[in-house]
């Protein structure tokens, strides 16, 4: 029987996940304490429908939750997300932050935009993740973004993390270890993707500042990157298992820290499309199906962590 070039690469692809699939599926685990849980959310980065569409879809998947940007001063974008949210009965996490490169218009913006997540009357979220400052604002500028999101947590309960993402303040290992030092309250979300592609690097030569971040980690980005590149084409494909595996120590040492604790251990899966998915030149065909891949890392984490 004949396969059309789509159809093999489907097959193939299929066959190779299971393979690998079936290699990381598991790790050795503590006995968990009582409040461990964990909890794995959908991005939405890439979907094409609508809010109901997304949230359907990520609830049939078997996600715990959906973790989106925060609509802003858009009643009508908020009623439609929140109305889906409970219609489909999923956790929510909110990201915020600024964009501007004047830093008192951005700390202004973040400062609005991670109020109002916090206090809005539709739905407490389980956490906010934030796209805190900038690489080019000193420690002295950045600095203000982690004051404001601890004073708020301790006002709210809810938690707020500062993600490990290129071109913010926590862009590099070496530059996140200083804020790590200086400030005990500082809380991560880990994608270590980016510090991977910033230190063209497997990071093998920082394990000492790995290990002090890993303590700070409270969610995670489950994106897998590489020496040159913040998103591997295909998790599933076998010339990545080095980076895989990399990555799934990392994330066993937060897990194990919170089957101890008695924590949440909470991951977004967040391959992205393209242009971080890569195309073929000219028509630009993403090379692997990215919703696929979120699954298929939503069902990996399930597997090893549960």
């Amino acid at each position: 029987m004949k396969q059309s070039r789509r159809s093999f690469l489907k097959t193939t692809a299929s066959a190779t996940a299971i393979s690998v699939l079936s290699s990381f599926d598991t790790t050795t685990k503590s006995a968990a304490a009582d409040g461990y849980r964990l909890m794995i959310m959908a991005t939405d980065w890439g979907f094409k429908g609508s809010r109901d569409e997304f949230c359907a879809a990520a609830k049939k998947e078997g996600y715990d939750g959906i973790e989106v940007w925060w609509p802003g001063q858009e009643p009508r974008a908020q009623e439609e997300l929140f109305t889906a949210v409970k219609k489909h009965g999923l956790q929510l996490g909110f990201l915020c932050g600024g964009w501007q490169a004047d830093h008192a218009e951005h700390i202004k913006t973040f400062k609005t935009s991670l109020d109002e997540v916090l206090a809005n009357k539709f739905q407490r979220p389980a956490y906010v993740n934030c796209h805190s400052g900038k690489d080019y604002f000193s420690y002295e500028q950045n600095k203000p973004f982690i004051d404001h999101s601890t004073a708020k947590t301790k006002e709210t309960g809810i938690p707020v993390y500062h993600e490990t993402h290129r071109g913010r303040m926590l862009f590099a290992a070496n530059i996140a270890r200083q804020f790590i030092e200086k400030n005990p309250d500082l809380r991560l979300t880990f994608d270590v993707s980016h510090w991977c592609n910033v230190h063209e690097s497997l990071l093998a030569d920082q394990q000492e500042t790995l290990e002090l971040a890993l303590q700070r980690v409270e969610h995670i980005h489950a994106r897998v990157g590489h020496a040159e590149g913040p998103q591997v084409n295909d998790p599933r494909a076998p010339e990545w298992e080095n980076a895989l595996k990399a990555h799934l120590a990392w994330w066993d040492k937060v897990a194990e820290r919170k089957r101890k604790t008695g924590g949440v251990l909470s991951f977004l899966t967040e391959f992205g499309p393209p242009d971080y998915l890569p195309t073929l030149p000219y028509t630009r065909q993403p090379l692997a199906d990215q919703w696929a891949i979120n699954v298929h890392m939503m069902q990996l984490l399930r597997k090893r962590y549960a």
